[in-house]
């Protein structure tokens, strides 16, 4: 408490952001009884117990939404994650503080921009007709591609838009820890005749570690989270079957049909997904590098 008055008008900056933490994440954990209830408009709720998670599971759209969503989430991670890390340690390697700047005010930018917007940016480039890519491709004798339309294309171009999206501004973290290491370590390095390289590998790599486990960690907590927004912007109904995720059928079942209590279901199942995989990801990295979330 002597902390927060000293600091008051600091705490004071992120008030706004613990309220609607409060109002849209801890508020709605009460609700989740939902799942285990008949929702009712007019009078008390009625107790059903597992009935709507059996009905989940008995659906077999749900196990095709439930891949797609695997299948999203894993592309994401394993072609996105690194990203970030090698640009923070391109960007060490920029030795003028200017064009260091430069190069990552480029790179954040697009986080700064909504999925309407680039959504709408990825559809005007990838359109068949005049599209920036496809008149690339007939200049180079090649047919047009219908991307948008196209079951093969579409993950690849959620995976590209999350990439071109959020990179620069997931290489902050990344960036912050590089600039903490001591330089003391790199004189030395040098003294010993090691080449930039060797530096990156055996000092930058190593000192960033504990924050890409923690990072990779954070980020599988949301692993069945593919990113309701980008796909609800994306999809249509030639690629509905590829990338129909749990966040848009929970969107479907929930809002549009209005079955509350089947979409809460979904909704905590994919919750739970998430809880056990953050558990388990930070006792097998303690075991093996000694270094997890806390």
């Amino acid at each position: 408490m002597k902390l927060v008055k000293k600091h008051f008008i600091l705490y004071l900056f992120i008030l706004p952001t613990l309220i609607f933490l409060f109002i849209f994440h801890y508020l709605p954990i009460y609700e989740s009884k939902l799942a285990f209830q008949k929702y009712k408009i007019i009078g008390e709720n009625e107790w059903v117990g597992l009935k709507y998670f059996k009905i989940l599971f008995s659906y077999s759209g749900f196990y095709n939404v439930l891949w797609n969503t695997i299948i999203i989430s894993m592309m994401k991670i394993v072609f996105t994650f690194p990203i970030p890390i090698i640009l923070a340690l391109t960007l060490n390697e920029v030795r003028k503080s200017s064009h260091r700047k430069f190069f990552q005010s480029i790179l954040y930018i697009p986080h700064f921009l909504s999925w309407v917007i680039i959504s709408g940016i990825f559809i005007s480039m990838l359109s068949i007709n005049n599209g920036a890519v496809n008149n690339v491709l007939q200049m180079m004798d090649f047919d047009p591609i219908n991307f948008l339309t196209n079951s093969n294309y579409v993950r690849w171009i959620l995976v590209i838009s999350e990439i071109w999206r959020s990179a620069g501004w997931d290489s902050v973290l990344y960036i912050a820890a590089i600039f903490s290491i001591n330089q003391e370590l790199y004189d030395s390095a040098k003294i010993d005749g090691a080449t930039r390289w060797q530096q990156t590998i055996f000092i930058t790599l190593p000192m960033i570690v504990p924050m890409i486990i923690t990072v990779f960690i954070l980020n599988l907590g949301f692993f069945l989270s593919a990113g309701f927004d980008q796909v609800f912007n994306l999809m249509n109904a030639a690629t509905l079957s590829k990338i129909d995720i749990i966040d848009t059928y929970v969107y479907r079942i929930g809002l549009l049909k209005g079955d509350f209590s089947l979409s809460i279901a979904a909704g905590l199942f994919k919750g739970l997904i998430g809880f056990i995989l953050i558990m388990s990801t930070h006792f097998i990295a303690k075991k093996i590098s000694g270094r997890g979330l806390w």
